[in-house]
């Protein structure tokens, strides 16, 4: 981890390099930055300047700006009279924040108390102020990017005043957004702020706001479910999600989703919906729960619309989701039972030059096939062989799509040997040997494929 550093003790080490060892300002500034780099410094933030030339107002345009917001908040009381002043200047943060010098100018408001500036605003802020809150809420999204600033939104009270706002603006799709884009970035790597979200009920929030603006189509709904449910805090031996996962399913988001699916998500926000799903299905029972409310029906649906439509994200994502509801042996049947074989093939045909989708496809009949000779026979019926033999030819050079490959000859030919003869005529062996030879990644799935295709070398 880098030694963190604060602007302090950056300014004093510049300073001592000109009083005490005689360097030029230039020069001080210079020496500062390389020898505290080259000792594991984290500079990310550290505003590089001349103690007592400039002011960190003058240097850094973001500092300006928070200084100007913090002096309007502190007069009147809490808030300026004027307010589309304060509006201006949160824009003018967020702007500073998502410019191409973002990452950096982020790390100097992260450091100079824009996180916490932003959310003293927000608790000042009335809901009726929906311009000044939704500007607000979107600027602390923005500032929102790693453990440091999501630690400083927690101590803040973050959660709490996101959440009141929420609740008290939920007939306002600009706050709804907004908030939601505030819980996604500040739930994002930290359990604790999860932890926090889900303590103040915001699964319970969330049902209530997929029913009552179910015509909405707030992305950030979506976004903000599959963060809170993703285990992504290097930090934390063992998450809390899965059981959070449980609990949005117990309570019915799951059926509603899949409602929202098939009648009401705008296209653009629908992978978005989809990975919303796909993070609480994370038992067989809940799968299940999701095929008898009419998942599947609906997916199969739009795989169909997204091959027409020549729509590769929205393919991708319906195909990813029905491999995680796949994974239920009850679905399986489901799926096959409506013409998925046929549906899939089709939707490869359309992207006949897309490994991206062909790898989706065999990764659903991977599992499909999964310790079930039957369907694997009907993979086979379908023209899976043959699709796979054709990926590895086409697409030699990508090694994520000669592993699915593999994967899926396995589960073609493990438990039905008659198989075997049909895909080693079509030159299958020649093909995994050359996959496992160019690519790393692949050797484990081709020596597996090999091994079960019957040869006795497929170590070599």
């Amino acid at each position: 981890m880098a030694i963190a550093i604060s602007q302090e003790a950056f300014d004093a080490m510049v300073r001592e390099n000109m009083e005490d060892l005689g360097m030029d300002a230039d020069e001080a500034l210079a020496d500062a930055v390389e020898a505290l780099s080259l000792q594991g410094a984290d500079l990310s933030g550290i505003i590089k300047r001349v103690p007592g030339e400039a002011a960190a107002a003058e240097v850094s345009p973001v500092v300006r700006v928070l200084d100007e917001l913090k002096a309007s908040h502190s007069s009147s009381g809490g808030l300026g009279q004027d307010l589309d002043g304060l509006v201006s200047l949160i824009h003018e943060l967020r702007g500073l924040c998502c410019s191409g010098d973002g990452s950096e100018n982020t790390a100097v408001a992260v450091r100079n108390g824009g996180v916490e500036a932003l959310v003293g605003l927000c608790a000042s802020a009335r809901i009726e102020q929906e311009k000044l809150l939704a500007s607000a809420l979107k600027a602390l999204s923005s500032m929102l990017r790693d453990v440091e600033s999501t630690e400083k939104f927690r101590q803040s009270e973050g959660p709490k005043i996101v959440m009141d706002i929420l609740k008290g603006g939920s007939e306002s799709s600009d706050l709804l957004d907004a908030g939601f884009s505030v819980v996604s970035a500040g739930s994002a790597g930290n359990e604790v702020v999860k932890e926090s979200f889900m303590d103040l009920k915001v699964d319970e929030l969330i049902l209530h706001v997929m029913r009552e603006k179910s015509k909405a189509n707030v992305q950030s709904l979506y976004d903000a479910i599959r963060v809170l449910l993703t285990p992504d805090d290097n930090r934390v031996v063992a998450s809390q999600v899965y059981g959070y996962s449980r609990r949005f399913a117990e309570i019915g988001i799951a059926e509603v989703l899949v409602s929202a699916l098939g009648e009401k998500v705008a296209p653009s926000s629908l992978p978005s919906a989809c990975a919303a799903l796909k993070s609480i299905a994370v038992n067989d029972e809940i799968c299940r729960s999701i095929s008898e409310n009419g998942g599947i029906d609906v997916l199969l649906q739009c795989i169909g619309e997204a091959g027409e439509q020549k729509n590769k994200v929205i393919a991708k994502s319906c195909c990813s989701l029905l491999s995680k509801l796949a994974a239920s042996d009850a679905n399986k049947s489901v799926i096959i039972q409506q013409g998925g074989f046929d549906r899939f093939l089709k939707l490869t045909s359309r992207f006949s030059e897309d490994p991206s989708i062909i790898q989706e496809v065999m990764s659903m009949v991977t599992v499909l096939t999964l310790r079930s000779p039957e369907n694997a026979a009907r993979a086979m019926e379908a023209g899976y062989g043959t699709l796979a033999i054709q990926a590895m030819q086409r697409f030699p050079s990508s090694g994520q799509t000669q592993k699915q490959a593999c994967l899926m000859i396995r589960n073609l030919v493990v438990r039905n040997p008659e198989n075997r003869t049909m895909l080693l005529n079509d030159g299958a062996e020649k093909l995994i040997r050359k996959a496992k030879g160019m690519h790393g990644s692949c050797r484990d799935a081709a020596s597996s494929a090999l091994r079960d295709l019957g040869l006795d070398n497929y170590n070599a």
